[in-house]
């Protein structure tokens, strides 16, 4: 049976392949696309999803707008990173799928609410705002949802402090409302993410699929890699939100262990960070997993399938 999946995403270059991986592979029924703000503004990232998909021709997939601010943070955008559009490095074609009039929270419990228990799984790829309101709003919603695989968070990697991740810092309140939920959830965070890097092979191998999306999939990572290098010192860009869908697909691409995860809110150095206690100090039984490695092959093998798959 095909995996039912909400991507709930802020696009964003790696967003971008999340979203056609879940689109063209036969193993995954995209139900619903929704946009948070997180790598640019919500306005910025909604009008990229709805590029995005005019671009893979994804016309039947609903694609909702949802929360423009974090829980108590002020928004701070990826542009360092993502660039002022949040998608910069190619021309997309204008928007010819129309935004759902419905915010994504409301999308979200209406989706989880109307299909049948442990049938949805949860895939954010941002900040984690939306999926909090949404529980916030309608907490029945946690003993429905079948997962949660988020991008977000590390054990010992970081990228926007000390020791925090991107996508927890943006809104360290709400991943502590979803890591404290009580539904199965996996961490994918930038211990594996950092894995799945577009190294020359993976940027050749686009061009020789030769397709209208796949060599502007090989612009935006030319232009990812470029920032990546500038901004944080890497030679090749790592793709981080398609390595949630992956796993979905094929959780033998990823080793994960069961093991307790809380958010630090507190902490004058320490917000935002993802404690994972692999030492079980925390003995009661827990819901939360955490990616561990990844297999890069199969990784990529599924990105280049998809991408076969779209004109």
């Amino acid at each position: 049976m095909t995996k039912k999946i909400i991507l709930d995403c802020d696009p964003g270059h790696d967003d971008a392949l999340a979203m056609m991986l879940a689109y063209a592979n036969p193993e995954i029924d995209l139900v619903a696309v929704t946009t948070v703000a997180g790598n640019q503004t919500l306005k910025k990232v909604t009008n990229n999803a709805l590029s995005l998909a005019t671009l893979i021709g994804m016309n039947e997939v609903p694609i909702a707008a949802g929360c423009e601010n974090p829980l108590v943070n002020k928004i701070k955008v990826a542009d360092d990173v993502h660039g002022e559009s949040g998608i910069d490095g190619t021309d997309l074609p204008d928007p010819e799928v129309e935004l759902q009039d419905i915010h994504a929270v409301d999308l979200i419990i209406d989706i989880i609410m109307n299909n049948p228990e442990n049938t949805i799984t949860l895939v954010p790829t941002g900040a984690l705002t939306n999926i909090a309101m949404a529980v916030r709003k309608e907490p029945k919603i946690v003993n429905r949802v079948k997962e949660v695989v988020l991008m977000g968070g590390g054990y010992l990697e970081s990228n926007a402090s000390a020791v925090a991740e991107f996508n927890i810092i943006t809104d360290p309140e709400a991943a502590h409302i979803v890591f404290n939920a009580g539904w199965k959830l996996t961490m994918v965070g930038l211990d594996v993410t950092h894995k799945a890097l577009a190294t020359q092979d993976v940027l050749d191998e686009l061009l020789k699929i030769n397709t209208e999306t796949s060599v502007k999939v090989n612009e935006l990572l030319s232009f990812f890699q470029a920032m990546y290098k500038e901004n944080q010192g890497f030679d090749f860009p790592p793709v981080h939100d398609p390595v949630t869908v992956a796993y979905l697909i094929d959780p033998s691409i990823m080793e994960v262990k069961n093991v307790p995860v809380d958010i630090e809110l507190s902490g004058k150095l320490t917000r935002g960070m993802t404690v994972v206690d692999f030492s079980h100090v925390i003995k009661e039984k827990c819901n939360t997993y955490v990616g561990m490695s990844l297999d890069k092959e199969k990784f990529w093998n599924l990105i280049y399938d998809a991408l076969r798959k779209i004109r």
